[in-house]
C-alpha cells in the first residue's frame, strides 16, 4: 500500500488506499485477541502486538490492500505469540489458572467449564494451539489457517484433529469419564 499522497500522485482517490491509522484501528482488537488467547497475559499479549504493529509500519509500503493487511496481521502476530512463548518460557512461568481472565464478557454458559477448557487448550503446544486459536476463536477456514502459518492444509486438519481428541481425552479424565 503507498503512503500518504502516493495515492494522488497515480491519479487515483485518496479514500482507495487505507492509511496506516485505517488499518490499525480495524485489526487492532485482532491482534490482540490472537495475541492475548495464545499467550493468556494482557501485558505479554500487549508488546506483542506493539512489536507487530511496529513491523506493520515498517513494512506498510510493501501491503497491496486492507485484505492483505489482515492476513499479513495474522500471520505476524501467529509467529511473534510463537516467539514470545518459545524465549520467555512463558508456560513455565505462568500457571494457565493464575492468569487474568480477558476483559471481555464472556458467553454465557458454565463459567467453570469455560475456564477448563481455555485451561486444557493453553496446555496444548505451540502451534496446535494457535491453529486451534485461529480455528475456533477467530473462525479462520483450515486453509486460511495454513497460509497464516506458512503449513500445508493436510497438516493443519491434523493438528486439529489431534488436537480435539487429546482435549475429548483430558475432559473425559477429568470427569472422571473411564472407557
Amino acid at each position: 500500500m503507498a503512503g500518504p499522497g502516493a495515492a494522488e500522485r497515480n491519479g487515483e482517490a485518496e479514500a482507495t488506499a487505507p492509511t496506516f491509522s485505517d488499518v490499525l484501528r480495524a485489526n487492532q482488537g485482532m491482534v490482540f485477541s490472537i495475541a492475548y488467547h495464545f499467550l493468556r497475559d494482557r501485558a505479554a499479549a500487549e508488546e506483542v502486538a506493539q512489536d507487530v504493529f511496529l513491523q506493520l509500519y515498517r513494512s506498510f509500503e510493501e501491503l497491496q490492500n486492507g485484505a492483505h493487511a489482515a492476513f499479513w496481521l495474522r500471520r505476524v502476530t501467529s509467529n511473534r505469540s510463537i516467539d514470545y512463548v518459545r524465549k520467555r518460557k512463558l508456560q513455565a512461568a505462568v500457571a494457565l489458572e493464575d492468569a487474568p481472565e480477558p476483559s471481555v464478557s464472556e458467553e454465557p454458559g458454565d463459567p467453570m467449564l469455560n475456564r477448563r477448557l481455555r485451561a486444557l487448550i493453553g496446555s496444548l503446544p505451540e502451534t496446535p494451539r494457535m491453529v486451534m486459536i485461529l480455528r475456533y476463536q477467530e473462525d479462520l477456514m483450515p486453509e486460511e489457517i495454513a497460509r497464516t502459518l506458512d503449513m500445508p492444509v493436510r497438516t493443519v486438519k491434523s493438528h486439529l484433529q489431534r488436537s480435539l481428541a487429546m482435549l475429548r481425552e483430558k475432559i473425559g479424565r477429568s470427569m472422571g469419564d473411564i472407557r
